[in-house]
């Protein structure tokens, strides 16, 4: 079902009576990234998740987006659905915005799972190459980072054993409107680091990492999950950066294990 809640559009699916699970997506994707997770989960969670203001069919607006914006977006989705502790699960971009949301409010959730993400800010080399991002969607249009941006998230072996859905994955988010984009690159390259929050974590905390990831290494996410106390850290086979979509089997049955034990 969907609903549209301070103009975003917001997808629902399973019991509103069951504990609820909140998913953020990552950079430059959509909702439809959590599609083998909701599959799943469905049945015992209520499943939530949006498209990130300026991307997929959520609306652009000005285009003068904040990590701190995508935080409110976040807090208005919560308190507007009224959802009760929700568990909080975000992959890259989507990670940045729990993470903030957990310094600023942890006691709106009742555990947290981050998939391929990192707490640090942007180092200057890493502003550098958003500037260029922007810089390219402003000269070349937006398809051709779309196509080499996408192609950088994932893993040799889905790419080469699922080519349609890699095509369309970068069709998809071919289309959406760079200023939303563009958008959305500035808000990560102004986001403030939430490293030192990481050892004030209280709620259970799952971490997941592609093995080849090349944005969000292994080694960057133990370290980041060696900070959470009683974290737990798995690393996914023959998967990159879109771990979730990569190889949703072994992701799925790590979240399962974990929301066991909650």
């Amino acid at each position: 079902m969907k609903e549209i809640i301070n103009g975003l559009s917001v997808f629902l699916e399973g019991n509103s009576k069951n504990k609820s699970i909140i998913f953020l997506h990552g950079f430059p994707y959509d909702h439809t990234m959590w599609k083998a997770q909701i599959d799943d989960l469905s049945e015992k969670y209520f499943c939530v998740t949006y498209d990130i203001r300026g991307l997929g069919e959520s609306p652009v607006g000005d285009g003068q987006y904040t990590m701190e914006s995508f935080v409110d977006d976040l807090e208005t989705t919560i308190n507007e659905l009224k959802l009760e502790k929700p568990i909080l699960c975000g992959l890259s971009m989507g990670g940045y915005i729990g993470l903030r949301a957990l310094e600023k409010f942890e006691n709106k959730f009742s555990a947290v799972i981050l998939c391929d993400t990192r707490a640090d800010a942007d180092s200057n080399e890493g502003k550098l190459k958003r500037a260029a991002a922007v810089k390219r969607i402003n000269t070349e249009g937006l398809a051709p980072f779309t196509k080499d941006f996408i192609t950088n998230c994932f893993g040799e072996n889905y790419k080469q054993n699922n080519q349609d859905e890699f095509e369309k994955r970068i069709a998809k988010s071919s289309v959406f409107d760079p200023v939303g984009v563009k958008g959305s690159l500035l808000a990560m390259l102004g986001r403030n680091d939430t490293t030192e929050y990481l050892s004030k974590i209280k709620i259970p905390a799952l971490i997941i990492c592609g093995e080849f990831d090349a944005l969000t290494p292994p080694a960057v996410m133990k370290s980041l999950s060696e900070k959470i106390s009683g974290a737990e850290f798995v690393v996914i086979k023959n998967s990159g950066h879109m771990s979730p979509i990569e190889n949703p089997k072994e992701v799925n049955k790590a979240i399962m294990e974990f929301l066991k034990k909650l």
